[in-house]
């Protein structure tokens, strides 16, 4: 969807901004562009809707050359958001956000109701917030808006600045979490420029981490923290990049370990003969179709009367993630519930559990997999959790 073929932009005082950059976005991608203060990701994402023209080279757009498209009509196509948004003070929200439409001569009710959906897309009730103008809204609320407004005429392509700077950390998280939903439903094409790392690699389907005008690495979040391309790179993400990488590495079946399991119609002595002999001192409790019903100890089912069944003894399990998740929720689950594992569940079925030494190796295993080139369940090493 876009393409950098040999771009360079060089000023008259001889500054380089960016220098010989040639890379590839396709379509429905998030591209988080990634670098200190000054080194060109803010001039290359300029370039693609002509605020900054090129010294040399081509930028293409959906296989459009844009040096060849009247700038005007390029901007109005494309979506951009900036970290102050920049909303008209004397408009209200609904007609902020149908801004695009109507420069392109949308009727007025086609704009508005377009403007009312995207609103609520954002999580913003156009019923309570049309109305409203910039100065009613909070920073979070305004920065969605200006999303609302990027995406109001479906643009293909969409510009982002910096998008969540000015806002504070819990409502930046928010924001972020708010993005990754809405794009997940209307999938663009992203460039997204940030100087925060952790941001990039949450967001980003690819990062390119920015030297000074060129591209040091351009790969997904995980082998950019895995396997940095160059010591400039494995600076510039951190000696905790293993740390980070807990949000990139999703939680598969693999990973899990299958202890003990009860059965919540079963009989509690019965249980926990079969724990005894098994030499457990706990067993997840599931229902009948296989679904968390909790946890229970051993000595709890041992002191039960005849007639005691699992389920009367069961304890609500808390410590529990969803396959899928990132290595770093289920991190941060075992941190909040002080567990030793946590419950891996798909839907309300059960897994199996996730253990520190079981976490630790999905990581290496994630490592080794983005190093080798293969999928993760080709790796194999000798494991802790098998020691």
């Amino acid at each position: 969807m876009i393409r950098f073929d040999q771009v360079t932009k060089r000023y008259a005082d001889g500054t380089t901004a960016v220098d010989d950059l040639s890379f590839e976005v396709g379509e429905g991608e998030l591209v988080t562009l990634v670098g200190p203060s000054g080194c060109g990701k803010t001039t290359t994402m300029m370039m693609v809707n002509r605020l900054i023209e090129p010294t040399s080279g081509r930028i293409f757009v959906d296989g459009e050359d844009i040096s060849k498209v009247d700038p005007v009509k390029l901007r109005r196509r494309i979506g951009y958001v900036i970290q102050q948004v920049g909303l008209f003070p004397h408009r209200t929200i609904l007609d902020n956000t149908a801004t695009v439409p109507a420069l392109l001569g949308w009727k007025k009710s086609t704009a508005r109701a377009r403007a009312a959906e995207l609103l609520d897309l954002v999580g913003l009730d156009p019923k309570q917030y049309g109305s409203r103008y910039p100065e009613q809204l909070s920073g979070g609320q305004r920065q969605r808006v200006g999303v609302a407004r990027a995406l109001a005429a479906d643009p293909p392509v969409l510009l982002m600045d910096e998008p969540f700077g000015a806002v504070d950390p819990v409502v930046r998280e928010q924001l972020q979490d708010e993005f990754l939903r809405m794009q997940a439903a209307v999938r663009k094409t992203v460039l997204l420029v940030t100087h925060d790392i952790e941001e990039a690699v949450r967001l980003g389907d690819r990062i390119a981490v920015y030297g000074e005008g060129r591209i040091e690495q351009f790969d997904t979040p995980g082998a950019v923290l895995g396997t940095p391309a160059t010591p400039y790179v494995a600076e510039f993400v951190g000696a905790d990049r293993g740390l980070k990488r807990l949000s990139v590495t999703e939680i598969e079946p693999d990973d899990l370990d299958q202890p003990a399991v009860a059965r919540a119609g079963e009989p509690a002595r019965q249980a926990a003969a079969r724990l005894h002999d098994d030499d457990a001192r706990w067993a997840v409790v599931l229902d009948a179709d296989g679904d968390l019903h909790g946890w229970v100890g051993i000595d709890e089912l041992s002191l039960a009367g005849e007639e005691g069944l699992v389920g009367d003894l069961a304890h609500r399990m808390n410590a529990w993630v969803p396959v899928g998740a990132p290595l770093k929720q289920a991190f941060g689950v075992m941190l909040q519930h002080d567990a030793g594992w946590v419950a891996v569940l798909d839907g309300a079925r059960f897994l199996g559990v996730l253990t520190p030494a079981k976490l630790h190796e999905a990581l290496r295993r994630s490592v080794d997999a983005d190093a080798q080139g293969v999928a993760r369940d080709e790796v194999s090493f000798d494991s802790v959790a098998d020691a």
